[in-house]
């Protein structure tokens, strides 16, 4: 078996030994996960047969489903642009269960793997790494904490000595959000939080206006925001999708975040893709007022957004849930 780190861990390469199959694997959550077409691929069976598998596992309560499936976002090329689906994930018990009742030697080999791959993982590589960094992101945090209790006990707070010690201390309570949300990004932890119900909807035709005004201002070409296909309207669509009547992305922060991921990556015009996608960012965050904070201060910087967008154009597919996350935690209400 071959196995192949990509990123920061989170998908491994799954290699038959015979060298004739190989798949991503998904690791999250301390177990590897796998869609009902990857096992298929593993196990050298149809998708059908599998789904029937699944189907008897569950019924005969030898597992829970809710225990071992996971939806998670794939991201994929259809047609040239870039298309995320929820996809029905199954754990490594699923998976054993299955192959128990497909090919017990393939099962066998695939456990092998599996458990050698997450002792890696998650005892020589996490833990490692998660002990150090939390040392350095504890003494931070109480270095704030030492500074505020401080603070409170100055006499004239009002003095040159007193503001020098708060503009000092607002500096490092600004860096300690910055760290936490990176500490989140190593450890894949992350989370959608505090964040903001949609007050206006975007729709294709006023997203439109909004790049025929942007290209008067930048000079009227006849390449600029000149649409190649139907990707655009797709992107303000898929913002919008739903799941089993629930929207899958349900905020604003989320929405504004999956529409700048998507613009940037579909390429949709002939010019002015990362203008285009910066604007409808802003414009975006601006309708739905959560552009600016309660004191007035933009939620993000000019520079973040460059940052960014630049980030997202040089991203990998599979991390299209990690890029749309840390944009989320850069404009919720958070980050004050």
């Amino acid at each position: 078996m071959n196995t192949n780190t990509q990123g920061r861990g989170e998908i491994v390469l799954y290699q038959t030994a015979d060298g004739r199959t190989s798949i991503d694997v998904k690791l999250e959550n301390e177990t590897v996960w796998l869609t009902q077409v990857q096992m298929a691929t593993i196990f050298d069976c149809s998708s059908d047969n599998i789904g029937q598998h699944l189907k008897n596992i569950y019924k005969e309560q030898e597992l829970t489903k809710l225990s071992t499936t996971e939806i998670f976002s794939v991201v994929r090329m259809e047609g040239g642009r870039t298309i995320c689906r929820k996809i029905t994930h199954y754990n490594l018990d699923a998976i054993l269960s299955v192959g128990y009742r497909v090919s017990s030697k393939r099962a066998v080999s695939f456990r092998q793997w599996a458990n050698s791959v997450l002792k890696d993982y998650l005892i020589k590589g996490y833990a490692v790494r998660n002990d150090l960094a939390q040392q350095k992101y504890d003494d931070l945090k109480q270095l704030v904490e030492v500074m505020g209790r401080a603070m409170n006990y100055l006499e004239a707070p009002d003095s040159p000595a007193g503001e020098q010690i708060k503009s000092i201390f607002d500096v490092v309570k600004d860096y300690t959000y910055a760290l936490d949300t990176l500490d989140s990004y190593d450890f894949q932890t992350l989370s959608i939080k505090s964040t903001t119900k949609e007050q206006f909807h975007a729709t294709y035709e006023n997203a439109m206006a909004v790049i025929m005004e942007l290209k008067t201002k930048f000079g009227e070409s006849d390449l600029f925001g000149h649409e190649k296909d139907g990707s655009f309207h797709s992107s303000i669509g898929q913002i919008y999708q739903t799941w089993d009547g629930i929207d899958l992305y349900p905020s604003v922060e989320e929405k504004a975040a999956m529409l700048l991921y998507l613009v940037v990556k579909n390429h949709s015009f002939s010019d002015g893709n990362k203008r285009i996608a910066a604007t409808m960012f802003l414009w975006f965050m601006e309708n739905n007022r959560i552009l600016y904070g309660s004191d007035g201060h933009k939620r993000i910087a000019d520079n973040a957004l460059v940052a960014l967008t630049l980030m997202i154009a040089e991203s990998k597919t599979d991390e299209m849930d990690m890029m749309v996350k840390v944009v989320v935690n850069l404009i919720n209400g958070d980050n004050k």
